[in-house]
C-alpha cells in the first residue's frame, strides 16, 4: 500500500515538516527492486488511464509542489512514461501574466482543470498563492489567509464534478537541495538548468517551511488529500507516487469497465439491427 511509502495528511492535523525525513525509505526496499516495481506500476497506471479516457465519467488531477530541485519534472517524466499522451495535459504556473493578476487567484488555474477522461498533471498550482506570495509579500496576510478556504472549495467543486484530485508535496533537504543545484554547476549537460534566483531563495528556506505546513494542513481533505513524499532520493520518491496514483485509481477500475462493457453491449445490439434491417 502506498501509505507504508509516504505519508498522507489527514483532515484537520497540523503537521511540522522537521517530523519527516526526507530520507525516509521504507524497510524491505532496495533500488533495484523499486524500478521492477516502477514498471509495473507505471503499466498498470497506461491500463487504468485507458479505461478512464474510454469511460469519460471522471478526470484525474495530480499536483505536485516542492522547493526548487525537488523533482516535479523528473517525477513527470518517470512516473508517468507509460500513459497515452493523447489523454495527458500537463500545465506549469509561472509567474502570474498582467492579464491574469487583473482576475481573482484562481482563474488562471480552473482554465486549465483537464476535462472528463483526461490525465492532468499541476507543475505548481494555485499554491504558490499561498507560498510564495506569503513569502515575498507580494499581497496582504489579510488576503492570503483568507485562500485556504477558498482552495478547499475549489477542490470540493472540482471533485463534486468527478474530478478525481490527489496532491503530492516533494520533501527534500535543504542540504540535498544545495547538492542538486551544485550538481547543475558541475555538469555541462545540467547547466540550461541553472538560475540565479533558484540559490537566492534559498535564504527563504525556513519562510516556505513554514508556509508549506500551513498549506499541506489547511487543506488537505478527504477528497482532495495532501501527500508527504520523501524525495532525497529519486528512485524512492518515483516508487511512492506510481503507488499513490495506483491505489488511487483502481477503486474506480469496476465502475469503468461496467460502464463501457454496457456501451459494448449496446453498440453490438445496434449493429445486430443494422445488419437485421440490410438484410431485408
Amino acid at each position: 500500500m502506498s501509505e507504508d511509502l509516504l505519508w498522507k495528511v489527514k483532515e484537520g492535523d497540523y503537521i511540522k515538516l522537521k517530523d519527516y525525513d526526507p530520507d525516509h525509505i521504507a524497510s524491505q526496499i532496495d533500488r533495484d527492486a523499486a524500478e521492477k516495481q516502477l514498471q509495473k506500476l507505471s503499466q498498470e497506471l497506461g491500463e487504468l488511464q485507458e479505461l478512464m479516457t474510454a469511460a469519460q465519467k471522471h478526470s484525474f488531477l495530480m499536483i505536485l509542489q516542492g522547493m526548487d530541485t525537488s523533482g516535479k519534472d523528473g517525477t513527470i517524466r518517470h512516473v508517468l512514461s507509460s500513459l497515452n499522451p493523447q489523454g495527458c495535459q500537463v500545465h506549469s504556473f509561472k509567474a502570474p501574466s498582467q492579464d491574469e493578476l487583473q482576475h481573482d487567484f484562481l482563474w488562471r488555474i480552473h482554465q486549465h482543470v483537464p476535462p472528463r477522461g483526461m490525465f492532468g498533471v499541476f507543475n505548481r498550482s494555485h499554491y504558490e498563492d499561498v507560498l510564495i506570495v506569503r513569502v515575498h509579500n507580494l499581497v496582504p496576510e489579510s488576503t492570503w489567509r483568507k485562500r485556504y478556504h477558498i482552495i478547499n472549495a475549489f477542490e470540493e467543486m472540482l471533485t463534486e464534478s468527478n474530478t478525481i484530485v490527489v496532491k503530492f508535496f516533494l520533501h527534500i533537504s535543504k542540504d540535498e537541495q544545495a547538492r542538486r543545484l551544485k550538481a547543475r554547476e558541475d555538469e555541462p549537460e545540467k547547466s540550461w538548468k541553472l538560475s540565479v534566483d533558484d540559490w537566492k531563495e534559498r535564504q527563504f528556506w525556513g519562510d516556505y517551511q513554514e508556509a508549506y505546513e500551513d498549506a499541506l494542513s489547511k487543506c488537505s481533505t478527504k477528497q482532495a488529500p495532501w501527500y508527504i513524499v520523501p524525495a532525497n532520493h529519486k528512485w524512492y520518491r518515483n516508487l511512492a507516487i506510481a503507488q499513490t496514483l495506483a491505489d488511487t485509481l483502481k477503486p474506480y477500475k469496476d465502475e469503468w469497465q461496467k460502464d463501457l462493457l454496457a456501451r459494448g453491449q449496446r453498440e453490438l445490439e445496434a449493429l445486430k439491427q443494422m445488419h437485421i434491417r440490410a438484410e431485408k
